[in-house]
């Protein structure tokens, strides 16, 4: 763990040239090599080879931030501009993975968009929507409290998925189409096939969420409708725009930070974290 962090350089390289001992930084989770076929094309986010700081499964398999030092190549390397804290910085990755969702759809201005799951990256997605041009913004999540934070990030409208009349409250928003732009960001069945159901033909399905391999794919609805299914995988570059949002105050995270604590005390707020004892998002582990 720990692909999100922030901290101070200690020490560098050699041949390190473009930063120096004391420099505020952050990183990109993604360690890619700069001569791969993907990274030359600008999608490093694919390349082959890859690691992910703080990512433990198979080949990504990288050490991450839990720890009192970390080492990272130069060129995954951010500034953190002076207006933004470390602990807002600690928070640009997954801030970053949220734009470039909204990215790879593409957003026109106007278009009604539909947000399932309104956890960190959902909550993210929302905000980053209506910085983007969206004209107005659907929450749908299990969790009541979770629908009170997307209210508070700027969704017009919250749903829970068990509304029985859901489909029917979303096409009366919309004209009824059904919305423009859907955002996927849990990645289970019931939440894909939710997201596909409420967009209208020749709209577009963002996923993000991917915490099941496989899910029921509804073939005809996204034939007959014309359906764009648009898979978003981690960051491409969006580090610097979302610091420089930061830096503005015109994107804001403290919201999402729930406690800032010393690492020794990581596995008790997992334990409270996986157990509901405190209000869902971000913990920060400091070493």
């Amino acid at each position: 763990m720990g692909h999100e962090a922030s901290g101070i350089i200690t020490i560098t390289g050699k041949n390190v040239k473009a930063w120096k001992t004391g420099d505020r930084v952050t990183f990109d989770s993604t360690v890619y090599h700069l001569d791969d076929w993907y990274t030359l094309r600008g999608m490093y986010n694919l390349s082959n080879n890859r690691e992910v700081i703080g990512v433990s499964p198979g080949n990504y398999r990288r050490n991450g931030a839990f720890a009192e030092f970390l080492a990272v190549p130069e060129h995954i390397l951010y500034r953190i501009p002076e207006r933004v804290t470390f602990e807002q910085a600690a928070m640009v990755e997954a801030a970053a993975v949220a734009l470039h969702a909204v990215n790879t759809a593409h957003l026109q201005t106007g278009d009604k968009c539909l947000v399932t799951g309104a956890g960190t990256i959902g909550l993210l997605v929302i905000k980053l929507l209506g910085i983007s041009g969206s004209s107005f913004i659907i929450a749908t999540d299990l969790n009541k409290k979770s629908l009170l934070k997307a209210m508070k990030a700027g969704a017009d409208y919250a749903f829970l998925p068990s509304d029985s009349n859901l489909e029917k409250k979303i096409r009366s928003l919309t004209s009824e189409r059904g919305v423009d732009i859907s955002f996927e960001a849990v990645g289970n069945n019931e939440t894909v096939n939710l997201a596909i159901n409420l967009v209208r033909k020749g709209g577009q399905v963002v996923l993000i969420g991917n915490t099941s391999p496989l899910v029921d794919f509804p073939l005809q609805k996204v034939v007959t409708g014309e359906l764009k299914i648009l898979g978003s995988c981690a960051i491409r570059g969006e580090y610097e725009i979302i610091l420089d949002l930061m830096n503005s105050g015109k994107l804001k995270v403290d919201d999402q930070i729930v406690a800032v604590a010393p690492l020794k005390e990581g596995a008790e707020w997992f334990r409270k974290l996986y157990n509901k004892e405190t209000e869902p998002g971000k913990v920060l582990l400091v070493p």
